[in-house]
């Protein structure tokens, strides 16, 4: 049989232990921040329908689904996000959930769209969506969520910018934007603004929506104003509204909660997906401002409506994996020693397997993470060597003598120091060395 190559196609990659120990530790701190505030976990099948998710997302998100018919000759596509398919499970098992429902889901999501730095086709998305509540204190939880989740993973220096749909879809209709295929059109265009820049956005709108140089001159004052500096052109740009006033609402309560520092209106964020309604957020992280967003989400209250027959409100926040992974990692914020055991177990010879064995044991039941060198004919200064590369912080050496006597050597590698301790004490002795 003739070599394989082994190789994996563009925009995936493999996850070695040294990525997915951190990763892994990064996601069980979310799900501990999403419990806290009484989210309940949520699976969903990798594929749909394609009727499901084609249409949800906008022409060019419908470009990026990939898109196959299965062996059972079925049109079928691997999930874009996990929010299309949360309004389906609305759809199908709604009656028996509570409202409103509180969700989380922690999966892979998959696009066809060009790699890019921390951007990559498959990938995983963290969700929190509120279903079934239409009050503004639901929007704001899930940036609490948020804000949240990026302090407890050791964030300080992130802005978490908000806007509002409906002050867009005002200013749309003042500039005399009123197709609706023009209006989805310009909010896409815009959204790329943080990315392209203003001239290579405005040229692209240009080829896609009418303006003319006063509307351009409009959109440029609005789009790099700030709420102050909106509210002195409300009455000449007519978008005044709840859209304003829900953002005030916000930034009000973020002052209440001590989060303000983290929370800024930026009326360009514009989130080119279609089926967001009105507050609209996405978050960067200060010191790597090239990364693109790190969490993003809005409220949503007409989605569901096509899996449900009926107007459902809803509201998420959906934070990005691998491109947050990353940003850790350029901020230093992943502990280098994740992940590595607390004791390694180094054996003299086979006769002492047994007794060793007997000793991972009480340990791990114990709570601890133990290691054991499975190479019993090596000698001790290569296991030694083996425990010093996996970052172990304690050794016991099990040897003729130890086993004899019910005793253990335990090398403190970080003190370099050794003692023999009874098998009893064990427990209680590396309890001590290692705290919680």
């Amino acid at each position: 049989m003739s070599r394989i190559e082994p190789r994996v196609l563009k925009g995936f990659r493999d996850y070695l232990p040294e990525v997915m120990i951190p990763r892994e530790a990064m996601l069980e701190a979310v799900a501990r921040v999403f419990r806290s505030f009484g989210f309940h976990p949520l699976a969903t099948p990798a594929l749909e329908y394609s009727d499901i998710l084609v249409g949800k997302y906008g022409d060019e998100g419908d470009q990026l689904l990939y898109r196959f018919e299965d062996n059972g000759k079925r049109d079928v596509s691997l999930r874009y996000d996990l929010t299309v398919p949360l309004a389906r499970v609305m759809g199908q098992h709604g009656a028996q959930l509570p409202r409103p429902f509180r969700r989380y889901q922690i999966a892979p999501v998959w696009r066809a769209e060009k790699p890019a730095h921390g951007r990559f086709r498959e990938f995983m998305q963290c969700d929190v969506d509120v279903v079934g509540e239409p009050s503004l204190v639901a929007d704001f939880e899930c940036m609490q969520v948020g804000v949240a989740v990026l302090r407890a993973l050791g964030v300080t220096r992130f802005e978490m910018r908000v806007n509002d749909r409906r002050v867009l879809d005002g200013l749309m209709r003042r500039l005399g934007v009123a197709d609706s295929r023009q209006q989805v059109e310009m909010l896409r265009v815009v959204d790329k603004l943080p990315k392209i820049g203003w001239d290579a956005m405005l040229a692209e709108l240009r080829t896609k929506v009418e303006l003319d140089e006063a509307g351009t001159q409009a959109l440029h004052t609005f789009l790099h104003g700030s709420l102050d500096a909106v509210d002195d052109r409300v009455v000449d740009l007519d978008v005044a509204g709840p859209g304003l006033e829900s953002l005030r609402t916000l930034l009000g309560w973020a002052a209440e909660l001590g989060i303000a520092e983290h929370l800024s209106v930026d009326l360009s964020i514009a989130r080119g997906l279609d089926y967001y309604t009105s507050t609209i957020y996405e978050t960067f992280l200060t010191d790597l401002p090239s990364l693109g967003s790190v969490m993003s989400g809005g409220r949503y209250d007409r989605l569901l409506a096509l899996f449900t027959g009926e107007e459902l409100p809803a509201v998420g926040i959906s934070l990005g994996v691998d491109r947050l992974l990353a940003g850790l990692g350029e901020l230093g914020l992943l502990p280098a020693s994740a992940g590595a055991p607390q004791v390694f177990i180094a054996v003299a010879g086979a006769a002492q397997v047994p007794y060793a064995l007997r000793l991972a044991a009480q340990l791990r039941q114990a709570g601890l993470v133990v290691l054991q060198g499975l190479g019993a004919d090596q000698k001790l200064g290569k296991q030694l060597k083996l425990a010093a590369r996996v970052g172990a912080r304690i050794t016991l050496v099990v040897g003729d003598e130890e086993r004899l006597n019910g005793t253990v050597g335990l090398k403190d590698m970080t003190a370099g120091s050794q003692v023999s301790v009874s098998a009893a004490e064990i427990v209680a002795q590396v309890r001590a060395l290692i705290p919680g």
